[in-house]
């Protein structure tokens, strides 16, 4: 397709924003409201982050002006769609450091990522007695998919332990591998403990066994700096909605020869290259596992999200976000009757709690009373809590637009909430 001159979209923010972060909770204008009478205070971010006016203005230009679909048309905005939607593919491969654009597959988000690592990839190459490793500490998006195809296939899983401080006991990777290990997956930030995996020197411990690593990046990559070549992978899946895109769109990342050698796990339209009623050609990368009308909008979204990501700098995000983490576990370790769980020393700004005699829910119930957004409950990670022997958490999640406010807050609320128990 011949490409008309198209001019990329202006971001609307300077690129020395980064120096003054703080003046960026502007951009949301999501939290410029009152809930329950109180000032809003969103500390939900592990959930799905808030979206900068940036983003949402550039939904709105696509579906105002450029509307079409992507790749098959030769009009005008057809050209425009496909044109902003590949865009968004570099701007993702340059943003993790992919070494090319078609090692990067738009699918819905970590979830149908990593389902389609373990039915495209790893379903056809198990037999009965194979193992999977995972951790205790994953998500159930990653955990469910891997009993999916031990049970299609008869492999099963191994976990592998963490201590009570939430850390990975990273030895066990080499103990527990074996020559049935067929691949690994691993969260690369917990979202309910907080913790950061070394998943650099997990990769390499597994490679040294010729073991395949999946990492869940669904906590790191709108964070912190996230390199596929220093980390070395073989699989990454992340969401767009919990790095200031929209939901419904996110990324698998895949080394080329091993999405090469892996067949469509759905079919349909553009993952084609000829079809007749005996036989089917499959595209190249990355159509082949994009088939049928993608997230169009949600792509150019996710490309704008970036860009805005870039404009502030990712190491003024992850350094605003450790202050508050380093402010609210200083207030919150002095509360009579809170346990912080998760106490590992490398931490991302997610911070978990239980309050003697009260059940999470209730703890949140209140706090939204008071304004205040966070999560309550086993966070996708059931596994996980009875490792610790708790029914669930309440957990407050950061992003750089919280303020120091927001942490006081916090104390505010809970402070009502033992009022309300005494």
């Amino acid at each position: 397709m011949t490409r008309r001159s198209a001019s990329r979209p202006e971001t609307g923010f300077a690129n020395d924003r980064g120096a003054n972060i703080l003046a960026a909770r502007g951009d949301f204008p999501v939290l410029d409201q009152v809930v329950g009478g109180k000032p809003l205070v969103y500390l939900d971010n592990a959930a799905t982050t808030q979206k900068p006016r940036q983003v949402i203005e550039r939904l709105c230009q696509y579906y105002e002006r450029d509307n079409a679909n992507v790749h098959r048309g030769v009009h005008e905005l057809s050209e425009r769609a496909t044109w902003q939607y590949e865009q968004a593919r570099e701007l993702v491969r340059d943003f993790i450091n992919a070494a090319e654009h078609e090692e990067v597959i738009f699918v819905r988000g970590t979830t149908e990522a990593i389902n389609l690592v373990a039915q495209s990839y790893l379903r056809p190459r198990l037999v009965a007695g194979d193992e999977i490793l995972i951790t205790e500490m994953e998500h159930h998006s990653n955990i469910v998919p891997w009993q999916l195809v031990a049970a299609q296939t008869g492999a099963k899983l191994r976990v592998v332990p963490i201590t009570d401080e939430g850390e990975l006991v990273i030895d066990a990777f080499a103990n527990m591998m074996s020559e049935r290990t067929r691949l690994v997956a691993v969260s690369h930030v917990s979202n309910t403990l907080g913790t950061v995996n070394p998943v650099a020197e997990i990769v390499r411990i597994c490679h040294h066994y010729g073991v395949p690593v999946l990492v869940d990046g669904a906590q790191a990559v709108g964070h912190m700096p996230v390199d596929m070549r220093a980390i070395g992978c073989d699989f990454y899946a992340f969401s767009g909605h919990k790095m200031y895109a929209p939901t419904g769109i996110g990324v698998l990342y895949g080394r080329r020869a091993i999405l090469n050698g892996m067949p469509p796990w759905q079919g349909g339209g553009e993952m084609i290259r000829k079809v007749s009623f005996e036989h089917t050609d499959y595209a190249d990368l990355p159509s082949r596992f994009e088939a049928g009308t993608p997230d169009i909008a949600g792509a150019i979204g996710l490309g704008a999200a970036i860009d805005y990501i870039n404009g502030l700098g990712r190491e003024n995000i992850a350094a605003r976000e450790q202050e508050l983490l380093a402010l609210a576990t200083e207030a919150l370790q002095g509360q009579p009757g809170l346990e912080i769980i998760g106490r590992a020393p490398h931490k991302g700004a997610i911070l978990s709690f239980v309050l003697q005699g009260v059940h999470p829910h209730d703890i949140s119930t209140i706090l939204d009373r008071e304004g205040v957004a966070v999560r309550a409950g086993h966070h996708c990670t059931m596994p996980l809590m009875e490792r610790l022997g708790i029914p669930g958490t309440t957990r407050a999640s950061f992003a750089f637009y919280n303020r120091d406010e927001d942490v006081a807050a916090l104390l505010r609320g809970l402070h009502e909430v033992r009022e309300f128990f005494k």
